[in-house]
């Protein structure tokens, strides 16, 4: 087991570990801490706890110290620095007629760099941006093109729920999302309604995907040939999180709709579970690919 302390940067940021050393550091302190790219300012989200070795990164940064108030006053002077370089680089944008979308400034804690976050549809001939930048805040200057998930997670908003992103108030990772939680799911595979404030998959579809697939697992498909307690019959609806399914049954050439928890069916023949047969005629699979991310 090490020895370690979870560090955030961001309010929603990736949980990072250090190395404690003597310290004792509690919850919700500032610190400062070694990272790949300088000395940072980040928030303790883990005090000091131990973890496998398989769960850190190798070799393990130090924290210098826990924040004092001089180190906090010069966090709060960094913040008004990156509104001025924020204004100062939109203009520079302009000036050079590029096509990208400034997100977000960043500098580092001991300024040694200024982190510029844009998006763009594609490659950008940064260069001449670059250098115009370097010689007025005469610091390293790096211009990173990030994706609309992150861009949603740097801006935040609000989801169709009506609440804040999740991505923006808590989700410290961003999760695969596909189509096939959507279907399984039985929602709508209307673009519209799936997609979230970035335009891909909602990430909320990943919450409770687990129990469905442990649903599904058990419960027969549609159009499943099962055996029920008054004979033989086709599955025509499921409904997932109750278990129950309805089977239209075949006795004595009379058809006969009834409703049946799914532990009481037996599947004689499943269906084939065929991609292009489950999606609606007027959803292009093409376009709904695109929302994966």
């Amino acid at each position: 087991m090490v020895k370690v302390v979870g560090v955030r940067f961001k309010k929603a940021g990736k949980i990072y570990y250090f190395d404690p050393g003597d310290m004792k550091i509690d919850l919700n302190q500032n610190a400062i801490v070694e990272t790949a790219r300088g000395v940072e300012f980040g928030y303790v989200v883990v005090p000091n706890t131990e973890v496998s070795e398989e769960e850190i990164v190798t070799p393990l940064k130090g924290v210098i110290r826990v924040a004092t108030d001089e180190d906090k006053k010069h966090y709060e002077e960094n913040a008004k620095k990156e509104e001025e370089a924020f204004d100062i680089c939109l203009q520079k944008i302009k000036e050079h007629e590029l096509e990208m979308k400034l997100i977000d400034v960043e500098y580092t804690f001991d300024n040694n760099k200024v982190l510029f976050y844009f998006t763009a549809d594609g490659r950008v001939d940064f260069r001449e941006l670059v250098k115009d930048l370097a010689s007025i805040f005469r610091t390293r200057i790096e211009l990173r093109q990030i994706g609309v998930r992150d861009e949603a997670k740097m801006m935040g908003g609000l989801g169709v729920c009506g609440r804040v992103l999740c991505c923006y108030s808590f989700l410290g990772d961003f999760q695969p999302v596909s189509i096939k939680m959507a279907k399984e799911q039985g929602l709508s595979l209307n673009p519209t309604k799936i997609s979230g404030a970035c335009g891909r998959l909602m990430c909320c579809l990943k919450y409770e995907q687990e129990a469905y697939e442990e649903i599904v697992a058990r419960v027969p498909k549609e159009g499943a040939i099962v055996e029920t307690p008054d004979g033989q019959g086709i599955v025509i609806s499921v409904s997932l999180l109750k278990e129950l399914v309805k089977v239209k049954l075949d006795k004595e050439n009379e058809t006969d709709l009834k409703i049946y928890d799914a532990s009481l069916v037996k599947v004689i023949k499943d269906v084939r579970d065929d991609e292009a047969e489950e999606v609606e005629e007027d959803v292009d699979i093409e376009e709904l690919k695109e929302l994966e991310d």
